[in-house]
């Protein structure tokens, strides 16, 4: 071989390798600068990982710390179909009776699939992860793991290859695995369950993952909802081929702010009585719904709010449109109950006294074009007798007297045709009509209580105005909000709105409807053994389709007690109750029935004019004195 063959063999080598090195140079420029960005981006999506750390929701207590709602740690069952390979039935076998799951339905979840992205590209779905199962224990997982680990292939693993060895493991150890989660519970069931409110869970998808996050949907829950929902954390970090998290390379760790716990005012004894009453009711009437409310009218708080049927918030399918909050959804015509706001607001005005005579039409009273009738003849009565025996008539006259404009300013006053503030959802506003759109005869319908539409709590809210030296006081339903320490973190103060009528007005009418739950009155069946009861007896005829139904009523009792230093103020409501409909007589009882037992619990003195040591307890009836 001549030496210029052997030089052109070595301008060959050294040309191609000076191409080779050139191309390398260009890959190394090409990865290094021109495609920098791109190719770190892969790398940090492929090693790094962002994970959404979920606060703690907070707890919904009673006025005295006992919990209504709570959270307790449960876990989401995931798998990650990649490391399962052609193991699906086997899989699915092994775990699905511990999820309660479909065996062929859970090993297609365990399948990936084939699918086109928003661009049209075909991409492998659910490769890396699947939601199997929500709200599972502790135990249960527990024997997942046990299940996961006995899986028998039908081969000695102990022949097998290095990297067979190696998916069996991955198989065994993570192609099923759990990320923290939360349930809602509540522990007390269907107590309460229309002022407490009911969750849902909201899926978002963060970091290619759904992530679940408890929010309220009715109720309390929902109401504060930002309040208990808390404050989400995150954690940025980088994990190994693995998906091992190497804690050191950890950027950023923001850990997640719980919820704050919100006290009620409720208080959990009273509210039992007050649903046991209404259900004893329930079952002797058979109404189409029940409701009951106590106030403390001094301070609007709200001891118990129930309407029954209810329902049970770890039930879910037990949550219907009838077992809605009817105390504040819901509205009606208030009928006698109603009597307050004119009788009142003409005691206020001094239009009349208590003892100003009213001639009672015996029993029927033309007017406007109109019939009014009384449920009884009643001839020549007192304002006071009006209350006493629930005078239709009477209390149309006496607003007439009043005049249309007098008599609608003190129903806005007293609150009607608006909310009445308190922090729950779903509250109604009622009717009052402006008196430009009355009718002739609205001035004498609406002080009967027709021609206007008030919730439960409208109504009660007006008595217990009256109950607290004419100042209406705004409900109140929660009292703080709380660390879970117990530190408070607010307060919610009792408010008043405005004083409606004089401290002279104030006790006329108490001294009227002192009246009412005794012998001559309305409701003889509200009177209490140890306290003067004051209220208001009412029975509305139900309007449907723009006239009255035939035989379909709603009937109510509204009183407070002890009369002369009222503490405690209750609300009783039935729509069509059977076995009799005049609100004395059907809510009377009921009413009897939750404040003796409420004053029995709360330690409500007993009346002084009703201690039998006393002389003055000696009641003079037809001329004889007995207890």
């Amino acid at each position: 071989m001549n030496n210029k063959t052997q030089i052109r063999r070595a301008l060959l080598l050294l040309g191609f390798l000076g191409l080779a090195f050139a191309g390398l140079s260009y890959r190394l420029v090409d990865l290094q600068v021109l495609r920098h960005d791109e190719l770190s981006a892969k790398a940090e999506h492929n090693t790094q990982h962002e994970y959404w750390q979920a606060p703690r929701r907070g707890d919904i207590l009673d006025v005295n710390g006992n919990i209504l709602a709570t959270s307790v740690p449960v876990k989401t069952i995931c798998a990650d179909p990649s490391l399962i390979g052609t193991f699906q039935p086997l899989v699915a076998r092994a775990i699905a009776p511990l999820l309660q799951l479909n065996e062929n339905d859970l090993a297609q979840k365990l399948t990936p699939r084939l699918a086109r992205n928003a661009k049209g590209e075909i991409v492998t779905n659910n490769l890396h992860y699947v939601r199997l199962a929500k709200n599972i224990s502790d135990d249960t997982w527990r024997q997942i793991v046990t299940a996961m680990t006995n899986l028998n292939f039908g081969v000695d693993e102990k022949k097998l290859p290095r990297a067979q060895k190696e998916f069996v493991r991955n198989l065994r150890q993570h192609a099923i695995f759990t990320e923290p989660d939360q349930m809602r519970v509540y522990p007390n069931g269907s107590l309460a369950s229309q002022v407490i409110g009911f969750p849902a869970a909201e899926e978002e998808k963060i970091s290619g993952r759904l992530v679940s996050q408890i929010v309220g949907r009715d109720g309390v829950e929902l109401a504060m909802n930002k309040q208990l929902g808390g404050v989400a954390g995150w954690k940025v970090t980088e994990t190994d081929r693995a998906q091992h998290e190497l804690v050191a390379l950890r950027d950023e760790d923001v850990h997640p702010r719980d919820g704050l716990n919100v006290v009620l005012t409720v208080d959990s004894v009273v509210q039992h009585i007050v649903e046991t009453a209404l259900a004893d009711a329930l079952q002797k009437h058979t109404p189409r719904s029940i409701t009951g409310i106590v106030m403390r009218p001094k301070t609007g708080e709200i001891l118990a709010m129930a309407s029954l049927p209810n329902y049970d918030p770890n039930q879910p399918n037990t949550i219907t449109p009838e077992t809605r909050n009817r105390v504040l959804t819901d509205v009606v015509e208030p009928g006698s109950t109603f009597k307050i706001v004119v009788v009142s607001g003409a005691l206020n005005n001094g239009i009349v006294n208590l003892n100003t005579p009213v001639f009672c039409e015996n029993g029927a009273f033309a007017f406007a074009g109109r019939v009014l009738h009384d449920h009884e003849r009643l001839g020549n009565e007192t304002v006071k007798s009006v209350i006493t025996k629930s005078s239709n008539i009477g209390a149309a006259k006496i607003g007439i007297q009043l005049g249309a404009d007098n008599l609608y300013s003190y129903a806005w006053n007293y609150g009607f045709g608006q909310r009445t503030g308190i922090p729950l959802p779903g509250e109604a506003r009622g009717f009052l009509y402006p008196v430009k759109d009355w009718s002739k005869v609205s001035i004498a319908q609406i002080p009967m209580g027709h021609g206007v539409a008030v919730t439960r709590l409208q109504m009660l809210y007006a008595m217990a105005a009256i109950a607290n030296h004419g100042v209406l006081m705004r409900p109140m339903i929660v009292k703080q909000l709380q660390e879970r320490d117990g530190s408070v973190v607010q307060r919610y103060a009792p408010e008043s709105v405005r004083k409606i009528i004089s401290d002279k007005a104030v006790a006329d009418m108490i001294e009227a409807l002192k009246t009412v739950p005794t012998k001559d009155g309305t409701a003889p069946d509200a009177a209490m053994k140890n306290y003067v009861v004051a209220g208001k007896t009412g029975t509305a005829q139900k309007a449907e389709n723009g006239a009255y139904a035939s035989g379909k009523y709603i009937s109510s009792f509204i009183g407070f007690f002890p009369a002369d230093d009222p503490q405690i103020c209750i609300s009783v409501v039935m729509d069509e109750p059977k076995e009799g409909y005049y609100g004395g007589k059907v809510c009377g009882p009921v009413f009897r029935d939750i404040a003796e037992r409420c004053a029995s619990y709360l330690n409500i003195p007993p009346d002084p004019s009703r201690m039998t040591n006393n002389p003055s307890a000696l009641v003079v009836e037809n001329g004889s004195r007995k207890l």
